[in-house]
């Protein structure tokens, strides 16, 4: 198996296969009410809306990186404020989080062994001290959606009890 068909196994496993440490990230969401999305409990930083808007944003951003452009904080910016609680606006935000995935899948799939290698377009040289790889770019964010997916899932147990 090539590099690219390891790294997109790995992607798809966290979001909606089995992976190793429990629950995939897409189940995660589906167990989050709408209304449970918008409330933030005493001493939590962010709602879980804005912790997945955060993870789309960053998504995004890799998805950028991965066609050679410019790193960059994302271009709907790293935390937003999540606004009156809507259902609709949920379940846009789940379908957005979905699609940016599917995208960045497509640009996993079209790289080479040799791709995986090379340096992506990030002159600030403030990673995290192994390289800003392509390689490296897709395994952060996959450690980012986990984090985070965690994350949801605490806040979520919190608020139904």
């Amino acid at each position: 198996m090539d590099k690219s068909a390891k790294l997109q196994t790995q992607l798809q496993t966290i979001l909606y296969g089995q992976p190793w440490y429990g629950t995939p990230i897409y189940t995660i969401l589906e167990a989050v009410s709408f209304e449970a999305a918008y409330q933030k409990p005493q001493g939590a930083l962010h709602n879980i809306y804005q912790i997945l808007t955060h993870m789309l944003a960053w998504t995004e951003e890799a998805t950028e990186r991965m066609q050679q452009k410019p790193a960059a904080q994302p271009l709907r910016g790293d935390w937003s404020t999540s606004g009156t609680p809507d259902e609709q606006k949920w379940l846009q935000l789940i379908a957005s989080f979905k699609l940016a995935n599917v995208e960045l899948t497509q640009q996993i799939t079209a790289f080479t062994d040799e791709q995986w290698t090379e340096d992506t377009n990030d002159s600030r040289e403030t990673y995290t001290g192994y390289g800003a790889t392509y390689e490296a770019l897709i395994t952060g964010l996959m450690q980012h959606h986990v984090y985070h997916a965690g994350q949801i899932s605490i806040l979520n147990t919190i608020i139904n009890g």
